[in-house]
């Protein structure tokens, strides 16, 4: 069955289009994410081939102090991917023309503001269409011709993890497009990561496996084991030893307790980006890497075409994974604190708090409990919170749960279901710990 675009979305992104035709400078504003950099630069992109002028801005989250900084910003047309959900509201009421192309949970609909989320139309922004997602979709309504950028749109998909079961909604309309046209090719996935394999284990943590990432001689051993030589990559390998090696590993995340539904998730369908020739996670992680690095601009610039940025991202993204793996191995010998509904940890040290929390929460986490990582290196203290499928089902939601527990001791939080984010006053800490845990226990006995 072909996935078709809603009548009413298509709608939106018309005026949309209509609104950023008719101004000469747009303001872009985004998050610092891979899905939130992808949408940056397909939009760069788009109003670059349009001729117009523009600037575009990067933000950790978007909070009140963000906030303010957007309301004081002097241009008559902006554009807000990936982030503005929480505050329709508050740009409603600014003078400015602007565009939201969101997918985070809807909070109240928009009077003014010209605002694209999938939710608002029935569609799951959770898994079936993510930022940049959103931002392609209106990239083509201004010119057809951008539909090359598809391939920055899969490296936003695979940054927010919706091709994790299967790719739906909107996001199967662009695979359809994208193949169709040429520039997406789809890969049967393997629990053997792409690339040169004595570099790839060592830095793997999609799964993080236990004895191998970060350890040289556990994947001299593995390796060994099963009888491939050093220096081969993913490419170079017999379906024999595909075969061996895939057997080893599942082996090795079985007893580390991984659950198979999220070993099935790992050996997920890969995109190929036929254009950029690279696999979209690889550009997803050079593009997060770029954004969590604080060089997001750098990430902008590889994804409208610049190789040296591109170059100098995967060096960056490379050491960013040797940093992630050596934090990983630390958090997984010192283990996770556990509270009665939840377990957590502090990455105060490390940084990386969400990258962390969703490791954590997939390779060495109780999967009945959601996974939470704080950072205290400022005030407001940054909060990331990841879950799995089974406890979505039993009635968790993060999304709510942060959101709730963050307001209530004076900050401010949200997301999605399975994974959110948030920030609260250093001193309430504790507070806020304690009114997650009542949270979660009335989300779990209210189902």
């Amino acid at each position: 069955m072909e996935t078709t675009v809603p009548t009413k979305l298509l709608t939106t992104l018309s005026q949309a289009a209509d609104i950023v035709r008719s101004h000469d400078f747009i303001q872009v504003f985004s998050h610092y994410d891979a899905d939130g950099v992808s949408s940056a630069a397909i939009i760069a992109n788009a109003l670059l081939r349009a001729g117009k002028e523009f600037r575009v801005t990067l933000f950790t989250t978007l909070n009140d102090f963000n906030m303010g900084i957007i309301s004081r910003t002097k241009a008559d047309c902006m554009i807000i991917s990936d982030l503005g959900a929480s505050y329709i509201d508050q740009l409603d009421e600014l003078d400015s023309e602007i565009v939201v192309l969101d997918h985070h949970t809807v909070i109240s609909e928009a009077k003014k503001v010209c605002y694209a989320n999938p939710h608002l139309y029935g569609i799951d922004g959770m898994t079936s269409g993510c930022g940049a997602t959103m931002s392609l979709l209106f990239a083509i309504t201004l010119d057809e011709d951008n539909w090359d950028l598809v391939q920055l749109a899969f490296a936003g998909i695979a940054g927010d993890r919706q091709h994790i079961n299967g790719l739906s909604g909107l996001n199967t309309y662009l695979l359809d497009q994208g193949v169709e046209r040429g520039f997406i090719e789809e890969v049967p996935g393997s629990l053997i990561p792409a690339g040169d394999l004595m570099t790839e284990l060592f830095l793997v943590t999609d799964p993080y496996i236990r004895g191998i990432s970060g350890n040289a001689e556990g994947v001299s051993k593995i390796l060994e084991d099963a009888g491939i030589k050093h220096g081969k990559s993913f490419m170079d390998l017999t379906e024999e030893e595909k075969r061996k090696l895939s057997s080893l590993i599942a082996v090795k995340l079985t007893e580390q307790g991984v659950q198979l539904s999220s070993m099935n998730e790992v050996a997920r369908d890969r995109y190929f980006l036929k254009g950029m020739n690279m696999d979209a996670e690889v550009l997803s992680s050079i593009l997060n890497g770029c954004g969590r690095s604080g060089v997001g601009g750098m990430g902008i610039a590889a994804g409208m075409g610049d190789k040296r940025a591109m170059e100098l991202g995967a060096e960056l993204t490379r050491e960013s994974a040797r940093l992630v793996v050596e934090n990983m191995v630390a958090l997984d010998e010192k283990g996770l604190n556990q509270r009665k509904y939840f377990q957590w940890f502090d990455s105060t040290d490390s940084g990386f708090t969400g990258m962390l929390c969703g490791i954590a929460m997939q390779s060495i986490g109780d999967s009945d409990k959601p996974t939470i990582g704080l950072n205290q290196s400022n005030d407001p203290v940054n909060i990331s919170s990841r879950g799995m499928w089974g406890q979505l089902e039993k009635g968790i939601d993060l999304s709510v749960a942060m959101r709730e527990a963050c307001a209530a001791v004076g900050g401010s939080g949200g997301g999605h279901r399975i994974a959110s984010g948030g920030s609260v006053p250093a001193d309430k800490v504790e507070e806020f710990l304690d009114i997650l845990d009542g949270i979660f226990e009335r989300q779990l006995t209210s189902m």
